[in-house]
């Protein structure tokens, strides 16, 4: 069984529209960033992946109201020709370039029966919550606004087929911003596969016996709930799209921690638990290290012991620093759950979190961060093989995907 599609998008009708239309990930911007996005570019397609943005400030995010916007924003899209379908069902090449690196990935679709199934394998749960919200919002868009990021593991066939896809013209290719890095940009490119390309990408892609969720656990889970709520009677709906990427080509970078509250005893009892050095680097540099900021400039290395727990996620640095830090020293026993423990994506910078806990120092609050060691790939598929969950936040993948490029309605 293939696990790649072909589908027929929705797109944006020029390459000047495709750079104006397309936005960042809906969850990597508040509604009050979206707004102010909107009102600088009203042609985003925030208004439909955000469309509490576009209703008065205050607005509860699951309200009817909202779902009903979204669906109207995306229906006006079409109707304005803003989007147009393609003609026939295809598959596109994405690449994101970024600080001197390259990843193309294949944009198409996956199926629900394979996640289902495990073909799609995951690595962390999902909260109710959030599963309801973004089904609400497929449900009421009838349409795949946004595609998830998965990983495959790298195929000599499909590497031909991208590489050669990239040697033709471009549907689009533009610069954006990158998120939360003032003064850097993204390059996006998309490409598509004519029909004889894409017959032969498919037919090399067969060779990929499972692919591995990266980014988007709760929009896979949510298009199986919305295929299953529609009594599997949609075909379409039966798929959604993602881009998928080789392993070899995919960067994570590390997710840090911020404790808000922390003992006056803190660092002495870290010195006592575990080997500490003074001045040490901000971002550390191998794993198993961890930097400690502890506010006024201050930074202390600690060395992680090692765990006696026989799976594959106990040996995630993050795993160990709540096993040996976290848990024993600041009571924090659920990562998921206790509001002290706040999480900053790598892409901000150990500049974040100096910035940060000085703040809240300065507020009264006894802060501390954790600059971790970014997770490897190779023990993102390891705890994902061995049918294991991955610690919350213990990846950030950069760059991110831009939404609106493509939409898979249903």
């Amino acid at each position: 069984m293939n696990l790649l599609h072909s589908f027929r998008a929705l797109r944006p009708r020029t390459a000047a529209l495709a750079e104006q239309v397309a936005c960042v990930p809906y969850d990597v911007v508040s509604a009050a960033e979206a707004r102010t996005m909107l009102a600088d570019n009203p042609a985003s397609f925030l208004r439909v992946v955000r469309p509490d943005a576009t209703l008065p400030p205050g607005t509860d995010e699951h309200a009817d109201a909202v779902y009903e916007a979204g669906a109207a924003n995306l229906a006006a899209m079409v109707t304005t020709g803003e989007l147009v379908p393609d003609d026939q069902p295809g598959l596109y090449a994405y690449r994101l370039a970024w600080r001197g690196r390259a990843m193309t990935g294949i944009f198409g679709c996956v199926s629900v029966e394979d996640y289902d199934a495990g073909r799609i394998v995951r690595h962390e749960l999902t909260r109710p919550d959030k599963e309801d919200d973004r089904t609400r919002h497929l449900l009421a868009q009838m349409a795949h606004a946004e595609p998830v990021m998965l990983a495959f593991r790298d195929e000599a066939r499909v590497a031909e087929a991208l590489d050669a896809v990239q040697q033709t013209p471009p549907l689009y290719a533009f610069k954006a911003a990158a998120a939360g890095v003032p003064g850097e940009t993204v390059e996006h490119t998309l490409w598509r596969f004519d029909e004889a390309a894409g017959a032969a990408l498919l037919d090399a892609f067969a060779a990929v016996p499972q692919v591995y969720v990266a980014d988007g656990h709760h929009r896979c889970k949510a298009a199986s709930r919305a295929f299953h709520a529609l009594d599997g009677q949609n075909a379409e709906a039966a798929r959604f799209p993602a881009v998928l990427f080789p392993v070899g080509s995919m960067r994570i970078l590390p997710y840090h921690r911020i404790v808000t509250d922390v003992p006056e005893a803190f660092e002495a009892d870290v010195r006592t638990r575990l080997v500490a050095t003074d001045d040490a680097s901000p971002q550390p540099v191998r794993t198993g290290d961890v930097s400690v900021y502890l506010g006024d400039g201050r930074w202390l290395g600690i060395a992680l012991p090692d765990t006696d727990a026989s799976d594959v996620a106990a040996r995630l640095d993050v795993a160990r620093l709540a096993e040996f830090v976290l848990a024993p020293i600041l009571g924090i026993e659920d990562a998921r759950t206790d509001r002290r423990l706040e999480f900053v994506g790598g892409i901000r910078g150990t500049d974040e979190l100096e910035r940060r806990v000085d703040a809240l120092r300065a507020e009264g609050h006894a802060a501390v961060a954790f600059a971790m060691h970014p997770t490897a790939m190779a023990d993102l598929l390891a705890v994902s093989d061995a049918g294991e969950l991955m610690p919350p936040k213990s990846t950030w993948f950069e760059p991110k995907l831009r939404s609106g490029l493509l939409v898979h309605p249903f």
